[in-house]
């Protein structure tokens, strides 16, 4: 908008002093063509009133003038004698066309040279170039066209001033709907400007506070809710444990540990509910974090884990460890998340992969396993809240993992997708923006199992 703002002023300027300035060139060219052609019209006359008069003196005066003229000036005068068709006429004449005694363009003016008594004694012709007339009205115009250029600047940057003036009130309302689109609930602008900006930024507070008050309600509740749930469902565990250690009925152990194996899925459920809260209800300022070292860190834990049934771990890193922006411990819980999601579709034997690359102001993490893998329609639901996919994947889980992940990255203004991994699988795209380039780290692969 201040471009457009600056350019429309700039050219309402331009064309005001198009408009002052063009007329003026047309008049002032015409005065200056007829400014020289008086000049020489006035020295062919004295030149003609020599060559008309009878006498010696006048003749050798018309001599001396005609020499010193063309030393003089930049002019040549032609004498004409009364036999001559411009003599014969007996007109005057006066045109801007190319002059064979000259070589160039220029003034051609031609006056009859009458005696006393009304006969035609010959002609003068006067030849002068136009260059020196030209050259003139370059000088002006030149003078004139950085005149105009140094008015336009200056239009442009008291233009830029004014601009910025106006919108900045629309610039402050832009800043509070970016922090508003990050999660930010608390984001205000200030109400200044114009009535109309008071006004529009008035209701978008107002609408802000009330939205945050609605969403810090819910999360509350959630939270809420979910952290007074935990203890009774533990209570109810405990119970299950010590009845099913008194049972001996085989049909009814066996419904005891199927009661037992909803609780512990609630209870997942519950955490889940309790973490998803937290991570909606956390707005913290991004901070460099080092990928590569973090996926080593995560690996650490993981290794053990995979190491159970056989996985390995692989990490594919870069020379240079590449930071990305992300909430302090978010990028930690996203991996785990996605780690626990890999090792556990994963088939005995098999391997998880993670991949790191930097690339302009990108950070992109790749999460490969080789598990069944999901559908196209089953890869645009797994971000949805307690979905879980059907037979290996998410088998126990409480179906918020991915959207917990989903959560934290957007809070970091980035974005994660599934896709198909190569070779069978499920691949997780997460893309960070940049932070810079950290310390140089030899690319070493970790595997566990």
């Amino acid at each position: 908008m201040i471009r457009q703002l600056v350019a429309s002023y700039v050219l309402l300027i331009a064309l005001a002093i198009a408009a002052f300035t063009v007329p003026v060139a047309f008049t002032l060219t015409a005065q200056l063509e007829g400014d020289l052609e008086l000049s020489v019209r006035r020295e062919a006359d004295t030149v003609a009133l020599l060559l008309a008069a009878p006498d010696e003196p006048s003749r050798q005066a018309l001599d001396r003038l005609v020499g010193a003229y063309q030393q003089q000036t930049l002019g040549r005068i032609e004498l004409l004698p009364a036999d001559s068709p411009e003599a014969k006429a007996g007109t005057n004449s006066a045109r801007w066309t190319h002059s064979p005694v000259l070589g160039a363009d220029a003034l051609v003016l031609t006056v009859p040279a009458r005696r006393p008594d009304g006969t035609v004694a010959g002609s003068v012709r006067v030849h002068y170039p136009e260059a020196p007339l030209e050259l003139r009205l370059w000088q002006i115009w030149g003078f004139r066209a950085a005149l105009a250029i140094g008015v336009l600047v200056v239009a442009a940057a008291a233009g830029v001033l004014v601009a910025r003036r106006l919108t900045r009130p629309l610039r402050e309302l832009t800043t509070m709907a970016a922090r508003f689109s990050d999660g930010d609930l608390r984001a205000r602008s200030a109400e200044t400007g114009p009535p109309e900006t008071r006004t529009l930024a008035r209701t978008l507070n107002s609408g802000a506070q009330r939205l945050g008050t609605l969403v810090d309600a819910q999360r509350a509740f959630v939270a809420d809710a979910s952290h007074q749930l935990r203890t009774p469902l533990t209570a109810l565990r405990l119970s299950l444990d010590n009845i099913g250690e008194e049972i001996t009925d085989e049909h009814t152990r066996e419904d005891v540990d199927t009661a037992t194996a909803e609780v512990v899925r609630m209870s997942r459920l519950v955490n889940g509910l309790l973490a998803l809260a937290k991570a909606e209800g956390q707005v913290a300022t991004p901070e460099p974090v080092g990928v590569a070292e973090l996926i080593r860190d995560r690996f650490e834990v993981w290794t053990p884990v995979a190491a159970e049934r056989g996985l390995r771990l692989l990490a594919e890193l870069p020379e240079e460890d590449p930071h990305a922006l992300a909430a302090p411990g978010h990028l930690e819980q996203v991996l785990d998340n996605v780690l626990s999601n890999a090792i556990e579709v994963s088939p005995d034997g098999g391997a998880v992969t993670v991949r790191a690359t930097a690339e302009g102001d990108r950070v992109t993490l790749v999460v490969l396993d080789q598990g069944p893998g999901l559908s196209e329609a089953e890869r645009a639901r797994a971000f949805d809240r307690f979905w879980r996919g059907q037979g290996l994947t998410g088998r126990g889980g409480s179906g918020l993992g991915l959207a917990i992940v989903k959560q934290l990255i957007a809070d970091a203004a980035g974005n994660v997708r599934l896709a198909p991994a190569p070779g069978g699988g499920l691949a997780v795209w997460i893309t960070l923006r940049a932070a810079g380039r950290g310390v140089t780290s030899p690319a070493s692969p970790r595997s566990g199992g």
